[in-house]
């Protein structure tokens, strides 16, 4: 693996991007067979989460009863629409992210808060294993002020166990979603299109206690 930046950048150094051009995305999720954006149906949720490279983190989540549809992308940082070399190079400030729409009434925040915590170290920094850099920070992006409470509620609760299994503090940015930018159509479900493809996450074997945010 080649070492990359791990200094979060500042918006006046990330990229330019692009601000009239979006990424095209795929009609349908190649296994739920699902939309990919809006509009989503009536009474769906979004919740984004970054626990390194999105290609296994996304399988994670689509795996998980309740989850209507996913999709991977950038989200945290400056450059507008960036591409998957613009944010591998860390001058963009975005770390790869899981959008992941839901049916709260098949499967509550909580219960995929737990999904991201067990399935990644969120005590790593600008890293997630092997994979060095700021685009592989973890991150909990809220898009409403009861996810936002949630997520500040599990890490609390989820560092006292990490703490007690000889972990060190949570390094999870928790923010509310700025702009989700989509990722490239080859990295949609790239698991499932690739099943021997390179899979980076790996959780500490801390079990998150369902209703651990509550």
């Amino acid at each position: 693996m080649i070492a990359k930046p791990t200094r979060m950048i500042t918006a006046d150094e990330a990229l330019p991007g692009r601000t009239d051009q979006t990424m095209p995305v795929s009609d349908r999720h190649h296994v739920l067979d699902a939309p990919l954006t809006a509009p989503w149906p009536a009474g769906i949720e979004l919740g984004v989460f970054g626990m390194g490279c999105f290609w296994g983190a996304e399988r994670k989540f689509w795996q998980t009863s309740g989850v209507y549809s996913s999709a991977v992308g950038y989200a945290g940082g400056f450059t507008p629409n960036p591409s998957y070399e613009e944010t591998c190079t860390g001058c963009t400030g975005h770390t790869e992210v899981v959008l992941v729409a839901f049916d709260p009434q098949q499967v509550s925040y909580d219960e995929l808060l737990r999904v991201f915590w067990e399935n990644h170290d969120p005590t790593q920094g600008m890293r997630q294993g092997a994979d060095v850099g700021t685009q592989y920070r973890s991150a909990v992006y809220t898009t409403t002020g009861a996810q936002a409470a949630a997520a500040a509620r599990s890490r609390d609760a989820y560092q006292q166990l990490l703490t007690a299994a000889g972990y060190g503090a949570i390094t999870t940015e928790l923010a509310p979603l700025g702009h989700f930018y989509y990722a490239e159509p080859y990295h949609q479900q790239y698991l499932a299109k690739n099943p021997d493809g390179y899979c980076g996450i790996g959780g500490t074997g801390v079990t998150c206690p369902a209703g651990l945010a509550i």
